[in-house]
């Protein structure tokens, strides 16, 4: 009998470690299974470009809204340091160090990157006024012909899309690889103006109103032009879920609501219909571009 007790103990012992065992891969299964049910999404995007650089809050705002219309966790994260365009642009690329770009659109950029082509300023980022030397303004104020404006000499990014836009239809541009120092061109008349799209141009006068630099009260430019969202060829769950957010913020409002906030009161103040217009040809559209979706532009 003892003997038997002794196989008993033993065998249900052995069962015991067994069944822990069994348990144990189990769930080491599921979560390797399930990964989606533990793990947070990470999303690292650019840093500003410098310390008066605020264009990214915006931006930031819709990423944010976008994210929280679909199912999972997330955190958006700033890069660790800042970088020009270009550079942002090959490591999203490389898939090192950045998850989400958003920068105006190209058939360059679309081939090598995944789009997500919905709008995000509306297409306010193709509607350009001047930023001009102050002493300057009454010159500008009497242009009437784009003729004119183009035997001028503008400035731009050196590697920002618009500089192709703008010698595809004939206006002389130099390009800058500093963001500070474009204006500093401005200042000491190195050029003659700096295209701005309407929402940018306000907060920049305004930062650098001591050195000199205004608004021009007379001219608008004005092409088709777009902001999306970027993400690595192959991400294609963020890219999901960035359309997918976008197009229920959309449907719900909140889109419209986030870009009336930020925009409303700078496009007023920008009397766009009272100016004189200069349409512009944009080249590096691609035949992608949602044309189509009026709900998708600003007009005016």
């Amino acid at each position: 009998m003892s003997n038997v007790s002794d196989l008993r103990r033993r065998n249900g012992s052995v069962m015991s470690r067994v069944g822990s065992k069994l348990t144990l891969i189990l769930l080491l299964g599921a979560l390797i299974w399930h990964p989606a049910r533990t793990q947070t999404l990470i999303v690292t995007h650019i840093r500003p470009s410098s310390d008066t650089d605020v264009r990214n809050q915006y931006f930031i705002r819709m990423l944010d809204l976008a994210l929280s219309k679909t199912k999972g966790d997330y955190k958006l994260v700033s890069a660790t340091s800042r970088m020009h365009q270009g550079r942002a642009l090959a490591q999203l690329k490389s898939g090192v160090g950045l998850d989400v770009v958003w920068t105006m659109t190209s058939k360059r950029r679309e081939e090598e990157l995944l789009p997500i082509r919905i709008p995000l300023l509306k297409g306010l980022i193709g509607t350009r006024l001047l930023l001009i030397n102050k002493s300057d303004a009454n010159k500008f104020s009497q242009i009437t012909a784009a003729t004119q404006l183009q035997k001028l000499r503008a400035v731009q990014g050196h590697d920002w899309p618009d500089i192709e836009i703008l010698r595809h239809n004939g206006y002389t541009v130099g390009g800058a690889a500093s963001y500070d120092g474009l204006f500093r061109m401005l200042q000491k008349r190195r050029i003659d103006y700096f295209p701005r799209s309407v929402e940018e141009i306000w907060q920049e006068a305004e930062t650098h109103a001591d050195i000199g630099i205004a608004v021009d009260k007379s001219i608008v430019m004005q092409y088709p032009a777009a902001i999306y969202f970027f993400v690595k060829r192959d991400n294609h769950l963020l890219a999901r879920r960035l359309e997918d957010g976008l197009n229920r913020a959309i449907a719900d409002g909140s889109f419209e609501e986030a870009f009336l906030k930020r925009f409303n009161e700078i496009i007023a103040k920008a009397g766009l219909s009272e100016r004189y217009r200069i349409d512009l040809v944009n080249p590096l559209l691609t035949d992608e571009t949602p044309l189509d979706r009026a709900e998708l532009w600003f007009q005016y």
